[in-house]
């Protein structure tokens, strides 16, 4: 059995998973108590589902660095398998979910952001160049950062969602 192999064969089957979307407009609607959708999150709740997984947590926060590690920390504290970030990945000033991110990660997985912008450069083209996806491990927890459209989040899902028991397994190793 070769050591990949083996990973997969010890991972954990069913994962505990935080979606946390990071979008300006759909915060300030929740927090007025207006109607809102996001079907980034609920196509991620889907997916994430459908390979297993128990989505326990789906919250909102607004593009905001404090804000999104403030949620961040308190999916970490409860103990959740992977929290995964949807918005605030492009190039616009208000995109900071990488700038949240990215210095509160012990380990940076570079290659799923590469994999991600090669598949959806086969979509898409070259506006593929402009997402930032971004995964890494904090304290034995898969952390990614995923663009804020359905198709992208989708896309993702496809490549990632698959391998996050043995990500997960791996990053406890």
């Amino acid at each position: 059995m070769s050591a990949a192999e083996s990973h997969r064969s010890a991972a954990p089957k069913r994962l505990r998973v935080a979606i946390i979307r990071s979008s300006t407009s759909r915060y300030q609607a929740m927090v007025r108590g207006e109607p809102f959708k996001d079907d980034s999150s609920e196509t991620a709740k889907r997916m994430l589902e459908e390979l297993g997984h128990d989505v326990v947590h789906m919250g909102i926060v607004g593009d905001d660095v404090l804000g999104i590690r403030a949620t961040l920390s308190r999916a970490l504290v409860e103990g959740f398998d992977v929290v995964a970030v949807i918005g605030g990945t492009g190039i616009s000033r208000r995109d900071v979910t990488v700038e949240a991110l990215r210095p509160l990660l012990e380990k940076e997985i570079e290659g799923v952001g590469e994999v991600f912008r090669l598949e959806s450069y086969r979509k898409v083209g070259f506006h593929a160049a402009l997402s930032r996806c971004l995964a890494g491990v904090i304290r034995g927890s898969i952390v990614l950062a995923l663009p804020g459209s359905p198709d992208a989040v989708e896309t993702a899902l496809k490549l990632i969602g698959p391998e996050l028991p043995h990500m997960v397994h791996v990053a406890r190793s």
